[in-house]
């Protein structure tokens, strides 16, 4: 067994699941809470990208044991956001999502907030005034 992958013993034979469709669900179900504007690139790249169907294991760490899972999610949040709460509903989302689509069993998600998302209108987006 590689050390990217879990396996769970069955009476008909062995699951396994890569760390990659792990973090797929985790970072799903990070989306999903209102107040995360986007998943960071993490420790390694330090580029923040907006969630998308390309990068749904962005800025999620998995580590498998055979039964057990450990998770660290680095977010960006919305300015004005109460974090604690959002943090609290990221990890009781993911564990859910997980536990519920692997049977594996859960023991942390960590959250690790790496910025703060704050819109900015720029002059761009402002009705041009017309001098005639």
């Amino acid at each position: 067994m590689s050390h990217d992958e879990s396996t769970s013993m069955h009476d008909y034979g062995n699951i396994t699941f890569a760390d990659e469709v792990v973090a797929i669900i985790a970072g799903l179900a990070a989306s999903e809470i209102e107040g995360v504007a986007a998943m960071s690139g993490g420790i390694a790249g330090g580029i923040v990208e907006k969630l998308g169907k390309k990068n749904l294991s962005k800025g999620v760490k998995v580590q498998l044991g055979e039964k057990e899972a450990a998770i660290d999610l680095y977010i960006i949040v919305e300015y004005g956001a109460r974090i604690p709460e959002i943090a609290w509903n990221i990890q009781e989302n993911t564990k859910k999502a997980v536990e519920t689509m692997t049977g594996l069993n859960v023991v942390e998600v960590n959250i690790h907030v790496q910025g703060v998302n704050i819109e900015k209108k720029s002059k761009d987006d402002e009705p041009q005034a017309k001098n005639k």
